[in-house]
This record gives C-alpha cells, sequence and structure tokens, in this order.
C-alpha cells in the first residue's frame, strides 16, 4: 500500500493549488496587513498573530497573475515552512480555500519540463483528483526566497 498524504486545496485565478495539511497551522479571514516599505509587490505586509509577526505573501502577485479585489472567500492561510536557518511562520492569500484531499506519492505527476522559460521550481507535482488537476506546490522553496528571508531580518 502506498503512503498517502493529506493536502489542503485552495483556488488561486481558477486553479487548484495544494500543501501538505501538517503545515497547516490556520486559516484566516483577510485582514489588512501592515505594509513594509521596499518589498516586492506580492508582499502584502505582515501580521501579528498572537504576538508573532507574520509576513503575508499575495500568491497571486507572487504567480503574476491577474490582480482581483479581495472578497468574501479571500482567506490567508498561514503555514509553518522550513528552511535552513530553521522555521518561520508565513502567510498567503488565496482566493478561496477548496476541499482536503488525500494524495498517495504515487498519484503525484512530476511537472511536465517547459524549458527555461518557465519556472517550476515552487511545484512539487500534479495530482489528479476527481477528475481535476492540482497543483501540489512546495511551499519551503517558495516561501524562501531572498526578499522573504530580507523581510523577516527587518521586522526581527
Amino acid at each position: 500500500m502506498s503512503h498517502s498524504n493529506q493536502y489542503l486545496t485552495f483556488m488561486l485565478a481558477g486553479e487548484e493549488y495544494g500543501v501538505d495539511i501538517l503545515r497547516v497551522q490556520e486559516i484566516k479571514g483577510w485582514n489588512k496587513a501592515t505594509p513594509i516599505p521596499n518589498t516586492p509587490d506580492y508582499i502584502q505586509g505582515v501580521m501579528n498573530l498572537r504576538g508573532t509577526i507574520v509576513p503575508i505573501v499575495d500568491l497571486r502577485n507572487r504567480f503574476g497573475l491577474e490582480r482581483v479585489d479581495y472578497g468574501i472567500t479571500t482567506v490567508v492561510i498561514v503555514l509553518k515552512v522550513m528552511a535552513s536557518d530553521g522555521n518561520r511562520t508565513m502567510g498567503i492569500v488565496v482566493d478561496a480555500v477548496s476541499d482536503v484531499y488525500n494524495v498517495s506519492a504515487d498519484e503525484i505527476k512530476q511537472t511536465p519540463d517547459f524549458g527555461r522559460s518557465v519556472s517550476v521550481d515552487f511545484i512539487k507535482g500534479l495530482a489528479a483528483v476527481s477528475e481535476k488537476m492540482v497543483i501540489i506546490l512546495d511551499i519551503d522553496h517558495l516561501l524562501n526566497s531572498s526578499a522573504i528571508k530580507n523581510i523577516d531580518a527587518m521586522v526581527n
């Protein structure tokens, strides 16, 4: 029997993405973040979450998708991200939370090679679930960019 993981899925521009549910600390309704000057446009700022300063990343902006106004389904998924210099708590803004799926390791297919013109570094793989494709994200890689580390240095 193949090992199975649970993935929390969410919507972003009509596509469904998934993150390992064991990394999810909580899901919060959108609340304006405190902006940090001189940060990339995908960094919304920071939020105070019970005494912890949490950087907030807008995934639409991070992925270069069309900007939309935040609505009633817009949420922040608070995640535990692992890095070489220790663990950190980060939030990602998404259009809506979708579902939780059990996906076995052998159901996750490699991301196709699009050549150097398309970066798929943040994608762990693709899984067909209930006749739809779910893009499984590698949050450790996605949320450990130098810009995000610079924010950590500013607020800590």
